[in-house]
C-alpha cells in the first residue's frame, strides 16, 4: 500500500469520525437548548397516537438518530410511561424525523453558497470563540450546535474529497451494479451497515456521500435505503433484551413497521426498475435520496397509521405471553416498579430520564407517607405488626434512596443545562431527606416496641390525643411537601411551610404541657421519655417537609 493510499484512507477514517461526532455534538446541544420544554412532550404523548407521530419525529430530528428515539421508546414502554399504541405513534414519526440528516447532507448540491467547504469553517469559527468568549450557557449551548453542525460537513467533505479520485473506478461501478441487480443483497448491505453504525442518519448520510461522487445508480440506491431503514431496528432488538414483555413487543412493532414498507416499496420499485432500466441504472443525487428517503418514511407511516391496532395485536401473537399474576399494593411493589422505572434506555434523552426520576423520587416520598401513617398507629395503638411493618418500609426506602442516588449520578453526567442540573442536585437533596424521614419512622416505631415490651409505659388519654394531634400536623407538612415535588406548585409549598411551623409551635408546646403533668403525677417518667422523644421525632420529621418544599421553591424563582 503507497503513501497515497494510506493517506487517503486516513483522510475518510477522519472525515467519517467527524461526521459522526460532529452530528451527535450537534444532538448533544440541541437537547442541552431543549432542556425542559422536552418534559413537556411526555404530556403530549398521553393524549392520541397521531400527537405522538408528531413528536417521534420532533424528537428523532433533535436526537439525529430513530435508532436513539425508538431504543428509548422501549424504555418508556418498559417503565410503564406509555403505552404500545402511543409506543407505536412515536416510532412512525421517528421514521419521518430521521430524514432530516439527509437533507442537512444534501445541502452542499443547493448551490455553491452551501457546500460544506464554504460555509462550515466560519460556523465552526464562530461556534469556537463563542465557546471560548461567552458568559452565558444557552449561548455556549448554541455554540456547540454550530459546531456538531460544523463538523459534520467538513467531515463530509473530507470524505468526499478521499473517495473523488477513485468515483471513476471499474470496482465501484461493478459493486453498485451488482446491489441493484440483486434487490435482497442491496437491502442487506443497507441492514448490515446501519446495525453497525447505530444510526439510520448516519448510514444514509454515508451513502449520499458516494451519490455526491456519482457513484452511485438508482437501483442500488433504493434498495440500499429500504435495507438500512431495517438496519435501524436492530438497536432497539438488542434494547429490549431483559425488559417486560411490553417493552419487547415495541421492538417488535418497529420491526414489523420497516419491514412491511421496505416489502412493499421493494416490489413495487422492483417491478418500476424491470419495466424502466434506463431508470434503474441512472446515477442518483444526494437531494433524490433525500426525497426518496422522506416519500418513502412518509408514505409509509400514512399507510401503515390506520393499522398500528393490528401491528400491537401482531406482536402480541409473536412474543409469547407469559403466566401473570396479581399484585397487591406495598412498598415492595413500589420498589420492583421503580426497578423498572429506571431504564437506562430512556437516558438517551436527558429531559425524559430528568422527568421518570421525579416520578420515582414522588414514589418514594409516597412510601415514606404510608411508613408515617403505619408508624403512628404502632406508637399510639402499641401495635407490634405495625412496627414489623415499619422496619420492612425503611429497609425498602433505603434500597429505594440507592438506585435513584445512582441513576441521578447517571444522569448528571449527561449534557445537562444550568436548570436540569439544579433539578438533578434537588432531587439528589430530596432523596436525602425523605430516607430522613424513614429513619425517624424507624425511631418512632422503635419507642412503640419499648412502650409494647414494658407493661409500666404507658400514655394518659390527654397524651394520647396530643400525639395524634401533632402526627396529624406531620403527616400533611410531608404530604404537602410530596404533592408540591409531583407538581411544582406554590401553594403546596406554603402549605408545608405552615404546618411545619405548626409542628413546630405544637412541640414546644406539649412539652410543656407534659413536664406539668409529670410534676402533678398525671403520668408516669418511663412514659414520658418516650413522649418526649416521640415529640422530637415528628418534629424533625416536619423540618425535613420543609426542605422537600424549599428545593421546589429554589427551582421556581
Amino acid at each position: 500500500m503507497s503513501i497515497s493510499t494510506l493517506g487517503t484512507l486516513f483522510q475518510f477514517i477522519g472525515g467519517l469520525g467527524m461526521f459522526l461526532y460532529g452530528m451527535e455534538s450537534m444532538a448533544d446541544g440541541l437537547q442541552k437548548f431543549a432542556g425542559n420544554r422536552l418534559q413537556r412532550v411526555l404530556e403530549i404523548l398521553t393524549s392520541n397516537r397521531l400527537l405522538g407521530v408528531l413528536v417521534g419525529a420532533g424528537v428523532t430530528a433533535i436526537i439525529q438518530s430513530s435508532s436513539a428515539t425508538t431504543v428509548m421508546v422501549v424504555g418508556f414502554v418498559n417503565a410503564g410511561i406509555i403505552n404500545l399504541l402511543q409506543a407505536t405513534g412515536i416510532i412512525m414519526g421517528a421514521n419521518i424525523g430521521t430524514t432530516v440528516t439527509s437533507w442537512i447532507v444534501s445541502m452542499s448540491e443547493w448551490g455553491e453558497v452551501l457546500k460544506p467547504e464554504f460555509f462550515a469553517p466560519v460556523l465552526f469559527g464562530i461556534g469556537a470563540f463563542i465557546t471560548m468568549f461567552a458568559k452565558s450557557h444557552k449561548k455556549k449551548e448554541g455554540a456547540e450546535v454550530l459546531i456538531g453542525f460544523a463538523l459534520l460537513f467538513i467531515g463530509l467533505s473530507f470524505m468526499s474529497g478521499s473517495i473523488e479520485p477513485y468515483r471513476d473506478a471499474p470496482i465501484f461501478s461493478e459493486s453498485f451494479r451488482v446491489l441493484g441487480q440483486n434487490p435482497l443483497l442491496g437491502i442487506l448491505v443497507g441492514l448490515a451497515v446501519t446495525a453497525i453504525i447505530q444510526s439510520s442518519s448516519a448510514s444514509v448520510g454515508i451513502l449520499q456521500m458516494l451519490a455526491i461522487n456519482g457513484m452511485v445508480n438508482w437501483q442500488s440506491a433504493v434498495f440500499i435505503t429500504l435495507g438500512q431503514n431495517i438496519g435501524t431496528c436492530a438497536t432497539a432488538l438488542l434494547s429490549c433484551i431483559g425488559t417486560t414483555r411490553t417493552a419487547k413487543r415495541a421492538a417488535v412493532i418497529h420491526l414489523l413497521f420497516n419491514v412491511t414498507g421496505a416489502v412493499v416499496f421493494g416490489v413495487a420499485l422492483y417491478i418500476v426498475f424491470m419495466m424502466n432500466p434506463e431508470l434503474a441504472m441512472t446515477r442518483a443525487d444526494s437531494v433524490g435520496i433525500s426525497i426518496f428517503h422522506t416519500i418513502f418514511n412518509v408514505v409509509n407511516t400514512c399507510i401503515m397509521f390506520p393499522f398500528a391496532g393490528f401491528l400491537v395485536k401482531a406482536s402480541d401473537v409473536i412474543v409469547p405471553k407469559p403466566k401473570e399474576t396479581e399484585k397487591e399494593w406495598s412498598a415492595n411493589s413500589v420498589e420492583t416498579e421503580m426497578i423498572r422505572h429506571l431504564d437506562d434506555r430512556i437516558l438517551e434523552t436527558p429531559s425524559f430520564a430528568i422527568e421518570t426520576a421525579c416520578n420515582e423520587v414522588v414514589n418514594m416520598g409516597k412510601v415514606a407517607v404510608a411508613n408515617l401513617k403505619i408508624a403512628t398507629a404502632a406508637l399510639v395503638d402499641a401495635d407490634d405488626n405495625f412496627c414489623e411493618q415499619v422496619f420492612e418500609n425503611e429497609e425498602t426506602i433505603d434500597r429505594m434512596e440507592k438506585m435513584l442516588t445512582e441513576y441521578l449520578l447517571k444522569i448528571n453526567n449527561l449534557s445537562l443545562n444550568d436548570e436540569q442540573h439544579l433539578l438533578v442536585k434537588n432531587m439528589y437533596y430530596t432523596i436525602g431527606d425523605l430516607e430522613r424521614v424513614g429513619d425517624h419512622c424507624e425511631n418512632l416505631a422503635e419507642l412503640a416496641k419499648k412502650r409494647i415490651e414494658n407493661v409500666n409505659i404507658d400514655f394518659s388519654d390527654l397524651a394520647l390525643k396530643e400525639l395524634r394531634t401533632i402526627a396529624d400536623a406531620t403527616l400533611k407538612s410531608v404530604e404537602a411537601s410530596v404533592e408540591a415535588r409531583q407538581a411544582h406548585d406554590m401553594q403546596k409549598v406554603r402549605q408545608t411551610a405552615r404546618w411545619e411551623e405548626e409542628v413546630d409551635s405544637m412541640e414546644e408546646e406539649m412539652r410543656e404541657n407534659h413536664m406539668n403533668r409529670l410534676s402533678n403525677g398525671d403520668c408516669k417518667i418511663e412514659g414520658g421519655v418516650i413522649f418526649l422523644d416521640a415529640l422530637a421525632n415528628y418534629e424533625r420529621i416536619a423540618d425535613h417537609a420543609k426542605n422537600v418544599a424549599g428545593y421546589v421553591k429554589e427551582e421556581m424563582q
